[in-house]
């Protein structure tokens, strides 16, 4: 498919003209090479397609990170065969090449392991964002360096502006599909090379876009599962790929230190959980604080669970650091809470406008400015 019959399709579904500044591209020169990541879905076959449309010259890839394997109740996990297939044809409508990269290996170590190490270590990881920064914008980049590509483009919902001579991460348009907290370690060397081209559109205009496309991926349904967990309980993963030194069983008591239970591991809660405490309790009962090195699960009421502050490590900027004022998201769907961050270091403290649930060790914690993203870290254990 021509560029130009891009350009039509998309302007007669839109009602605007697609074009480099349209999509991030601006500062890149007309025919200059990108990769376009391409799972298999539709987001980033239509993220794809515009690159193609503005006039550049699109490499198609896709990574292999995973298992290609079905389940026996249908889900799959990330990169199945059938992704791979999807990807391709894609590809062929837009008359670009399509490629695999095998990034197996890397996956596994920087985030199937650490997703396993996290939860043995009594935290609750963030995959996506460990593949965002490890995979997607380090070892796919070293990929894309050999091909010549001046930036790598992705179907994530969010939005890069430059501002003078800074790059500005922004949320996606589309609030219910936004992935801008997942993409808070992107400094300004990672944003100057990466596109995100549907992230000025909603999913409805996406899925219209690839229609007016004919794109063969057009009406496949999204998956909602973390790629490599495929359909199960987190907790039954990460019990099938727990080593046995990684094991830490121990005790379960309540705010006043008084045994209540024992548990089979650490590995089994997740702050703010609910499920699996037992009954018997005059009000429902979480888990406020596991300390895996005594192999203690703590337990209280909602109530417990309120925290005025927080401690983040491992600040990262997408641009100058901009301490003070802010909102903060604890979880991806988090509502923004009002905050004051103070930072020393690589490390911050995140003061509450109010009392907030939702302080989980080992999530992130992004900062915005709007719906600018100014930063973020790794919750602390208490």
């Amino acid at each position: 498919m021509r560029p130009e019959a891009i350009r039509r399709a998309v302007s007669g579904t839109t009602g605007t003209q697609l074009c480099a500044d349209g999509i991030g591209a601006g500062h890149l020169k007309t025919g200059a090479r990108v990769v376009a990541a391409m799972s298999g879905g539709v987001d980033s076959a239509v993220a794809a397609a515009l690159l193609r449309g503005a006039g550049l010259d699109v490499v198609g890839v896709s990574m292999r990170l995973g298992t290609s394997s079905a389940r026996a109740d249908g889900h799959r996990g990330c990169c199945s065969l059938d992704d791979f297939d999807d990807a391709r044809r894609a590809a062929e409508r837009l008359e670009i090449p399509h490629y695999v990269v095998d990034l197996r290996d890397v996956f596994q170590e920087k985030v199937i392991d650490r997703f396993v190490a996290e939860y043995a270590d009594g935290r609750t990881p963030n995959p996506c964002t460990l593949c965002n920064r490890d995979v997607k914008f380090d070892a796919f980049w070293e990929y894309a360096e050999t091909v010549g590509a001046a930036a790598v483009g992705t179907g994530h919902y969010a939005r890069i502006a430059q501002e003078d001579d800074v790059f500005a991460l922004y949320a996606g348009r589309d609030a219910a599909k936004d992935q801008s907290y997942f993409l808070f370690t992107l400094g300004q060397e990672e944003l100057a090379r990466t596109l995100f081209p549907v992230g000025g559109l909603d999913k409805a205009t996406v899925r219209r876009v690839a229609e007016a496309l004919e794109l063969p991926v057009a009406n496949k349904p999204e998956s909602q599962d973390i790629c490599f967990v495929a359909g199960e309980r987190y907790s039954d993963f990460v019990e099938r790929e727990l080593r046995d030194d990684q094991r830490r069983p121990g005790v379960i008591r309540d705010q006043a230190g008084k045994e209540v239970g024992r548990h089979d591991g650490v590995h089994q809660f997740t702050v703010g959980q609910r499920r699996g405490l037992g009954g018997g309790a005059a009000e429902p009962r979480f888990v406020t604080a596991i300390d895996a090195q005594s192999a203690t699960v703590d337990i209280g009421t909602r109530a417990d669970l309120e925290r005025r502050d927080l401690t983040v490590q491992d600040v990262r900027w997408t641009g100058a650091p901009r301490p003070g004022r802010a909102l903060v998201r604890l979880r991806h769907r988090h509502e923004p809470v009002g905050c004051t961050v103070r930072v020393d270091g690589r490390t911050a403290q995140v003061d509450f406008d109010e009392p907030t649930l939702g302080v989980t060790p080992g999530q992130a914690a992004v900062w915005y400015d709007g719906d600018r993203v100014l930063g973020g870290g790794w919750i602390a254990t208490r």
